[in-house]
């Protein structure tokens, strides 16, 4: 057999006997491929974000307002909160009162919130006021939370804008008059179209002025037409906005995003760096500090610390490198910055070490390493927002240390959280290194990693 046949097989032979190269050719590709296709909503039905937090205060009476909350939960895009949790868990509806602090809250339940106050329909002007709330963490979420607010606000608009006209015109013509305008109205409508003139001025006295026809795409349109009923009732629509947490926050952009990268690039140094007990440990040098007064303990708490001590050396150069670059106000919150650094310094030492004691060698090691570093970041948050991903995936992320760290420098970088504030991340934190570490001790000392 010709030579370069003879290493041609030898070349397949080892790819196919190593565990490792195979899981980086096809099963990382794989599932990475398939996250961004359920985030770009392929084969999806309900492509898009899904189970978006979105808390609603309804103080009005008006059906019409109902039937808006109603709308808001029927899209899939939002997880509709109407209710407030008493500490005895009973419930009752929220109020206006409710959301800021909830909002502002260490780990929020929601960053969202609309309010329709008890006099959206007024008698003394045509139009309407709505008030939404955010804590715009995230600027992909928070474009896509307004754009679908707009547009179940703006189906709802016509007959909400037929009720306040109809209120205007009674404080004007009073009752007699009105309900004589209407007749007339009625009665020309159905000389010109046909139908009931008395369902007709039913229609038109409840506030229906067939508007909702202009924001329908199932008739035909002229050019310009499917842009009509936004552009038209935004005119008559005042909503105000107001942002609870992150409005003095400079650079915005980068303070939302240099949490993630920076655990991503933390992950892969802390773990290269606990896969190189595999190299000491072929050097001959652990036998050698065994033989000294030195312990199997000794030696996995010094890794442990060396890891801890990078890792926080890099995640403050990176902050710094923030703050430099794109002025992040890091050195504001540099002590509490520096506290969360340490523990999630801390929880992925841990998970570096994690893996050079369950991996056979070095190999499997770094692309076991690189196959959770990827997933972590992706259902973690660290990418992208996670209600981009179906909701059985959301389930997971708060599993992953990536979710828990970047919710540590969000809480201190964008909300500006005090230390008592940030104490359930860092206790969460805590947790994870502690669990991993128990699980790395017990495989260390049954491991024949030093041997």
């Amino acid at each position: 057999m010709h030579p370069i046949v003879v290493l041609f097989r030898k070349d397949f032979t080892s790819f196919f006997r190593s565990k490792a190269s195979m899981a980086l050719t096809f099963v990382v590709p794989f599932v990475l491929i398939y996250l961004f296709g359920q985030i770009f909503g392929i084969n999806r039905s309900d492509s898009g974000p899904t189970g978006i937090p979105l808390a609603v205060v309804n103080a009005s009476d008006n059906p019409a307002a109902a039937r808006m909350v109603e709308a808001l939960k029927a899209e899939s895009s939002f997880r509709v909160i109407t209710e407030f949790t008493n500490p005895d868990k009973s419930t009752r509806p929220l109020t206006t009162d409710d959301l800021r602090p909830l909002m502002e809250a260490t780990s929020p339940r929601f960053r969202f919130a609309l309010v329709i106050p008890a006099d959206l329909v007024r008698a003394d002007e045509i139009g309407l006021r709505l008030q939404i709330l955010s804590n715009p963490r995230n600027e992909i979420e928070t474009q896509t939370v307004n754009g679908i607010l707009q547009k179940v606000i703006f189906s709802n608009v016509p007959e909400l804008l037929g009720q306040s006209m109809q209120a205007s015109a009674r404080r004007f013509l009073g009752q007699t008059g009105l309900q004589t305008f209407n007749q007339r109205v009625a009665g020309a409508v159905a000389d010109s179209f046909g139908g009931d003139p008395a369902e007709i001025e039913r229609e038109i006295s409840s506030g229906n002025f067939a508007l909702r026809r202009l924001d329908t795409a199932d008739e035909p349109a002229a050019a310009g037409a499917t842009h009509a009923a936004p552009d038209f009732f935004s005119q008559l629509v005042k909503i105000d906005t107001e942002q609870v947490v992150g409005a003095n926050v400079k650079s915005p952009a980068a303070t939302r995003i240099v949490g993630g990268w920076a655990m991503q690039f933390l992950l892969f140094a802390l773990s290269a760096s606990a896969t190189s007990l595999f190299r000491e440990r072929d050097a001959g040098l652990f036998q050698r500090l065994l033989a000294s007064p030195a312990t199997r303990a000794h030696i996995l708490w010094s890794k442990f610390l060396y890891g801890v001590c990078i890792g926080l050396i890099q995640l403050v150069v990176l902050f710094m490198a923030g703050q430099i670059l794109f002025g992040i106000a890091v050195i504001d919150h540099l002590f509490l910055l520096v506290i969360v650094s340490i523990f999630a310094a801390a929880s992925c030492t841990a998970f570096g070490m994690l893996l050079a004691a369950i991996a056979p060698n070095a190999e499997a090691a770094s692309s076991l390493a690189t196959f959770l570093i990827l997933v972590m970041s992706a259902i973690g948050g660290a990418w992208f927002p996670i209600s981009l991903l179906p909701e059985f995936i959301q389930q997971f992320s708060k599993l992953t240390l990536v979710y828990w760290a970047m919710e540590g420098f969000s809480s201190v970088l964008w909300s500006g959280h005090s230390l008592v504030q940030i104490l359930p991340i860092v206790g969460i934190l805590s947790l994870i290194t502690a669990t991993v570490m128990g699980v790395t001790i017990w495989r260390f000392n049954r491991g024949r990693l030093f041997d």
